[in-house]
């Protein structure tokens, strides 16, 4: 293993903004808001933001706080945080992001999560924190062959905790982040002792055959709602689920249109009417930022199309103790998750959103906390 950097050289900064000086805009029509797609006044301003005030080195200096390394598993680079508690007896977790998240999305609860008695919580809750790049995200990217799926990324970890000398430990994920740890319980049941899940991203609608038929009446009039829901949302889903190749050629080239196709997830749409809490301006282009750095918003898009061969299946629970945080916009279902998790704790928050390290850290971390103190 390698101890990594972050270090951008001036240069790159400087063509970034150049290309962001010259963004072609397409215009939009009267009064269309975000019914048509992102809202060319919303973007507008957050490209001036970023050209023109957004800090990059700042960024930078805060993710270089944190100890990095990169290793190379399955033939695939791996970028990772590892962050030890200073208490001797924590629990190893690991954590991973979803899309278009980076492991900057977990600064603000790492520190809660690995030292507790210093951010006022008990230091028997104390992780050792691993938070590595989903292969073909940000600094582990981009991929360089076929077949990196979620089941591929999770046998990945497995090998990443055990070069570690974590024997036993903890998963949690959030979006994609959320199929993966599942997944690493079922590859690693002997070592995984709880696996725990915000934004499920494959238990708000029927994916099989017979789903709905599980579902108790209540469960399955939202589980219809949700298709509707997701019928509107999943453009950006299902074009990188089937020609995210087409997609790069533009992802790569034009900064401002990466940040369009990114917002299509980070601001719920309209972030006048949305109920979630909003993702911060600097959040959102730290990680833009860094997927325009390391060239890797169309390997990133990637994973979904890697992830069909799993659609339409839902693998039997590992066995493994699974929490489920529902963060408000959130759509999971207990019923479907019941499906493919043991579920053993449930809980409903009436704040935050989709993005619960960005959108809810405080109460996120407690969600964690209280999860593996009862294990």
């Amino acid at each position: 293993m390698d101890r990594f950097h972050i270090d951008i050289p001036e240069s790159e900064l400087d063509e970034l903004h150049h290309r962001l000086s010259r963004t072609r805009w397409p215009g939009e029509l009267p009064n269309a808001g975000w019914k048509y797609g992102v809202s060319e006044t919303y973007l507008t301003d957050l490209v001036d933001y970023w050209q023109n005030t957004f800090d990059w080195r700042a960024q930078e200096a805060e993710l270089n706080a944190f100890p990095q390394f990169t290793t190379t598993i399955d033939g695939q680079r791996i970028h990772f945080l590892h962050v030890r508690s200073p208490e001797p007896d924590a629990t190893p977790l690991i954590l991973t992001h979803g899309w278009p998240s980076t492991t900057a999305d977990f600064r603000h609860i790492i520190g809660p999560l690995t030292d507790p008695r210093k951010h006022g919580g008990d230091p028997a809750d104390a992780f050792h924190v691993v938070a590595p790049s989903v292969p073909g995200f940000a600094f582990s990217g981009p991929t360089k062959e076929t077949g990196w799926n979620t089941r591929r990324t999770a046998l990945a970890w497995a090998e990443l905790m055990r070069r570690l000398g974590y024997e036993r430990y903890g998963a949690q994920g959030g979006d994609f982040g959320s199929i993966v740890s599942p997944e690493l319980g079922r590859v690693a049941p002997d070592a995984v002792l709880g696996v725990h899940v915000n934004a499920v991203a494959n238990a708000g609608v029927p994916t099989a055959p017979g789903d709905l038929e599980r579902l108790s009446e209540a469960d399955r009039k939202r589980a219809l709602e949700n298709q509707t829901w997701w019928y509107a949302h999943s453009g950006y889903a299902t074009q990188m689920a089937t020609r995210p190749q087409t997609l790069a050629y533009a992802l790569n080239d034009s900064p401002a249109g990466q940040l369009a196709w990114n917002l299509e997830w980070f601001v719920d749409w309209d972030p006048a009417a949305t109920e979630q809490t909003p993702v911060s301006r600097d959040a959102i282009l730290t990680d833009v930022t860094i997927f325009w750095l390391t060239r890797t918003a169309g390997s990133a898009a990637r994973l979904y199309f890697e992830a069909t061969d799993s659609w339409g299946q839902r693998p039997a629970p590992s066995g493994v103790p699974t929490a489920v945080a529902n963060f408000r916009g959130d759509h999971a279902i207990r019923g479907l998750a019941e499906l493919s998790n043991t579920v053993t704790r449930w809980r409903e928050y009436d704040t935050g959103g989709h993005f619960a390290s960005l959108q809810a850290p405080d109460v996120l971390v407690d969600d964690i906390r209280e999860f593996f103190r009862d294990l």
